[in-house]
């Protein structure tokens, strides 16, 4: 009986000294965050991994995930009097608001996450990590801050991307399968639009690239136990960036709509 009543606060008790310590490593990232010129090829490398290899797999989900939002909302007017270029609104306003943003956070909390972790992690396990300190080079401004800020940097701009595939595909389901054509499906995303939809895509593009990026790195620097400890600490970077995408999804829904 004592058993099943000390799981729960033992579980407790790992999510907060958890939180502490990934509280506590952002501290020291903010304090090297002035390093980060010592690094510039570090951070342009990781630009590169983060945000160019992670195209092809941004413009397929998005672009899918367009198409799907058109058909589903042909099936859904098939019954009622709504004029068909409201589809374009709704594709229009749901990628920009939702599925751009939401589904590249979590298809790239998959790729990049944990990537970041696995690297990381096995520097850490091999002891890499502590041949940098002895090195007298802070390990947090050489393997933390290039990655945070290339997430901040490059997952608005894989949003973007995903944006105009997410219409484009959408628009393409319509003209293709659907009786809609390009100038009904056009007047309807340009209806529909606002600016602050798009800019609240990239708010939300912003917040996800940090803490994607922050919490694989956490779960990266803190690895031990080998190589089965790093598979187990990329397992939980993909968890926890999943969860906290879309707990931080409707916290910035609430706030900022």
């Amino acid at each position: 009986m004592n058993k099943i009543f000390n799981y729960p606060i033992s579980k407790a008790t790992s999510f907060f000294e958890n939180l502490g310590q990934y509280i506590l490593l952002l501290v020291d990232m903010f304090r090297s965050i002035d390093s980060w010129h010592k690094y510039t090829s570090n951070i342009i490398n990781q630009m590169i991994v983060i945000g160019s290899k992670s195209i092809p797999i941004v413009i397929i989900t998005s672009f899918f995930s367009g198409m799907v939002t058109s058909v589903q909302g042909a099936y859904q007017m098939t019954t009622s009097l709504v004029p068909k270029w409201y589809i374009g609104g709704i594709v229009g306003e749901s990628v920009l608001l939702e599925l751009a943003p939401v589904i590249t956070g979590l298809v790239l909390a998959g790729r990049v996450g944990a990537n970041i972790t696995a690297e990381i992690g096995t520097m850490r396990v091999t002891e890499q990590i502590d041949a940098l300190e002895t090195l007298s080079i802070d390990p947090v401004a050489y393997l933390i801050v290039p990655r945070v800020l290339s997430g901040i940097i490059m997952f608005p701009v894989l949003v973007i991307i995903a944006d105009f595939c997410g219409i484009f595909g959408g628009l393409l389901a319509c003209v293709s399968t659907l009786d809609i054509n390009s100038y009904q499906f056009i007047k309807g995303v340009k209806s529909w639009f606002k600016p602050w939809d798009a800019i609240f895509g990239l708010i939300k593009a912003f917040h996800f690239g940090f803490v994607i990026t922050s919490v694989s790195c956490y779960f990266g620097f803190y690895t031990n136990g080998g190589a089965q400890g790093v598979g187990k600490a990329a397992m939980n970077t993909v968890v926890v960036s999943c969860v906290a995408i879309v707990i931080l999804d409707y916290l910035l829904a609430e706030i900022l709509l």
